[in-house]
Parts: C-alpha cells; sequence; structure tokens
C-alpha cells in the first residue's frame, strides 16, 4: 500500500529537523525519513573527542540553547546529537527513523519515494541528506600492510597500530585528528593542503562573531577557485587557533599536498611553503577586516597586538620533505580527512550537473516540488552549518506553504 503525504523531507540531521521544525509552524502536513536515527552522523561519522568548531551560543537552533553547558564552551558531539532529539521531541515533529529511501522518481505533478518500509508520495520533496555522503580518498596506497581509514572511520589513538601515523588533509578535521595523535604520543606526519585558518577568538570575541559582524556568514558566492579550500578551525581543549607552527613544535612533520604513490614510497607537492603562507595571510586579513570594523563602529574592544606575532616557519616547512618511504619511515597508518562527495544517485531526476551537485537557485530546484537545503553555499556561506540550515530551511517552508 502507497502512503501519502503533502510534503516529503528525506534526512533527519539538522537540516531536516530544521525543515520539519519550520513546516510544522506554517502547517504544512510533512513527514521526516531517516535511515539511522537522528543525527546519527554526529554520533557515528566522527571521532571520540569531538567538540562543534563553533560555540555553544552560537552552533545551535534559535529556538533553542544547549542546556547545561556554558555558551562559551564547544559542545561534544554526543551532546549536539542529544540536542537535535530533544529538540524534535519537544516538538512531537513527525520523524520516521530507521526508513532508508532508495529512489526518488517524478510521478505526474508529485514525487514517489521508494523505501525500505514501502512507497511515499508527495506533492513536495525536501532532500536534507547533507553533503557528507560519499568519503574522498584521492591517492590509492596499495600496501596491505598500512592501516588505512577515511577520517569517518577514526575514533581514537588506541584504535590505530603501533607506530607512525600520517594524515591527509589539514581542515578542521585532519589538523585536529593529527593535534589529538601527537598529545597521545604518536609519531605523526601531516599533509596540508591550501587552508584558511581565522583567529579562534579576537579582541575578547570568537572568530564566528567576528565572521558574523564582517558580513562573511552571508556571502553568496565563493571567490572563484576557492569553493573547496578548507578552514582550519578547533574547538578542541577549550578552542584554540589552529597554528602549523604550533603542531610542528609539538613533534607534527608538516608536508606539502599528497600526491602519486607507487613501489612503497608516497610523493608530496612542494607547496607547505606557499600552503602555510597563504593560510598566515588569510589569518592576518581577519584582524586586519576586524580592526578596520571595531574603529569604524567605535567598538570598545582591547587591543590584541600578541596576535599578529608569529612563530618562525619550522624546518620541516623551510626544508620541506617531498616523499615517504611508508615503511622505512614506520608509518603503519594514514587517516584520510580528505573530505566527502555528494551521492544522489538513488533520485531519478534530470536535475544534477556533471560533479553532481544539483542545479537549483538557493535551494529551489528546477523541478516543481523539489528542494534542496543542508549543502554548502546553498544560499550563503553559513547554510551548511546549524544555524545556517535554519535559516534556509524557514524560506523554503515558507515557498511550500505559499504553494498550498
Amino acid at each position: 500500500m502507497t502512503e501519502s503525504i503533502h510534503t516529503l523531507v528525506i534526512g533527519g540531521g539538522q537540516a531536516g529537523v530544521a525543515s520539519s521544525a519550520h513546516l510544522q509552524k506554517q502547517g504544512v502536513p510533512h513527514l521526516v525519513l531517516e535511515r539511522d536515527r537522528i543525527a546519527e552522523r554526529w554520533r557515528s561519522w566522527r571521532w571520540d573527542s569531538l567538540v562543534a568548531n563553533g560555540p555553544a551560543w552560537h552552533d545551535r537552533f534559535p529556538d533553542a540553547e544547549f542546556t547545561e553547558l556554558d555558551p562559551d564552551a564547544f559542545a561534544p558531539k554526543e551532546a549536539v546529537a542529544d540536542y537535535f532529539v530533544r529538540f524534535a521531541g519537544d516538538r512531537n515533529l513527525p520523524i520516521r527513523t530507521g526508513v532508508e529511501v532508495t529512489k526518488l522518481e517524478r510521478t505526474g505533478d508529485g514525487f514517489r519515494a521508494t523505501t525500505s518500509q514501502g512507497a511515499i508520495e508527495a506533492r513536495n520533496v525536501v532532500v536534507a541528506t547533507g553533503p557528507f555522503q560519499k568519503p574522498v580518498i584521492p591517492t590509492v596506497v596499495t600496501d596491505p600492510s598500512i592501516v588505512q581509514m577515511h577520517s569517518n572511520s577514526y575514533r581514537n589513538p588506541g584504535q590505530l597500530p603501533e607506530g607512525a601515523v600520517l594524515v591527509v588533509g589539514a581542515g578542521s578535521s585532519g589538523a585536529q585528528i593529527a593535534e589529538e595523535l601527537v598529545r597521545a604520543g604518536r609519531k605523526v606526519y601531516l599533509s596540508l593542503g591550501p587552508h584558511d585558518r581565522p583567529p579562534r577568538r579576537y579582541r575578547g570575541q570568537d572568530f564566528v562573531w567576528w565572521l558574523g559582524k564582517l558580513g562573511k556568514w552571508d556571502m553568496k558566492a565563493p571567490t572563484p577557485g576557492t569553493e573547496h579550500i578548507t578552514i582550519a578551525v578547533s574547538g578542541a581543549y577549550g578552542g584554540h587557533t589552529m597554528d602549523f607552527r604550533r603542531l610542528a613544535g609539538l613533534g607534527v612533520t608538516l608536508l606539502g599536498r599528497a600526491g602519486s604513490y607507487s613501489d612503497g614510497v608516497l610523493h608530496f607537492a612542494d607547496d607547505l611553503r606557499t600552503n602555510m603562507e597563504n593560510g598566515d595571510r588569510n589569518y592576518l586579513s581577519v584582524l586586519d577586516e576586524a580592526d578596520a570594523y571595531a574603529k569604524a563602529n567605535g567598538l570598545d574592544l582591547p587591543e590584541e597586538p600578541e596576535a599578529r606575532k608569529l612563530l618562525p616557519l619550522p624546518g620541516c616547512v623551510t626544508h620541506p620533505t617531498l616523499e615517504l618511504n611508508l615503511k622505512q619511515d614506520g608509518i603503519t597508518s594514514i587517516i584520510w580527512a580528505t573530505g566527502f562527495q555528494l551521492d544522489f544517485s538513488w533520485i531519478d531526476l534530470d536535475v544534477f550537473q556533471p560533479d553532481g551537485r544539483p542545479r537549483h537557485k538557493e535551494g529551489v530546484s528546477e523541478v516543481p516540488g523539489l528542494y534542496f537545503v543542508g549543502l554548502p553555499w546553498l544560499s550563503c556561506r553559513g547554510s551548511s552549518f546549524i544555524w545556517g540550515a535554519w535559516k534556509d530551511s524557514e524560506r523554503l517552508a515558507g515557498l511550500i506553504a505559499a504553494k498550498g
């Protein structure tokens, strides 16, 4: 028997929960399907010690605060997942867990979703499955004696065999995992590509506050060529600026971008110094803009000249290693913190670009009644963050309600 609903939301993470809350406010009959538990990827696709990268006052929905957390604290991953579960339960949101959508297709003026528990027809569909779908590992290392995993499978240092660890990727995940490993006494190599690294705090305010004041969260499109540049930031250990010089001082050997592998040797690009210096420029540019904003608006914030003092470039940067013989260098594990690809292979509609991204305008697709939410740069820079998904969901719920 086929079930029918006005609007079907696929995905029960932050974007799906936000969509349901706003559809409920608009009085739109709807159902949310989640193949696992609510916000499952916060629990099972993250390492044990992960905390949110923004403080609790910021990384949340406007309608509910974190309980039992200082507003300036960084919520542990389980607390984040519990937050969404509690939010949904308090509002009695219609979320059905343990149901996987295996196919979505057009049927007349509506849609048909084939699920693990039967078919559902809907006039509208909101795809809220998020950007973290298919882990990417860009280089094939064929040595079976080396333990390899994507960052979504890493849990803690004790999970890895004895020996040195190579972490590939220096966004928030790679940088934080590398720091956790070196603090645990492991020999760590960290491969860096292009990255931004904002200050954790500056002049008494968190960087997320500054990005809001500077209008950066509301940017409509990335600078051409910077769409995939990662951000190195951390809420771990109480929150601190992710300075790769500091990691080198802890014992991490920094490397350029990982390249080809052959005969037991992994090669690295000679771009480490360039990547470091570009990251420094990004860091200093945020300080410059913050200072200019504070002056222009007469903000009484303490000046912080020490923030501009950078440690010398470590020897591993000035004299970079361009190849590693993995066995000879004692590397027994590789963690690929190299991001994810979208996977909408279950959607049987001609609405995708060659790179797999949906064709849409701020979440409204070319197919009437089909919407996307929770994707990076959906409407602005903040779209893939918790509060950004909330804002986009509010707008899309209003459009769905207006359709009738």
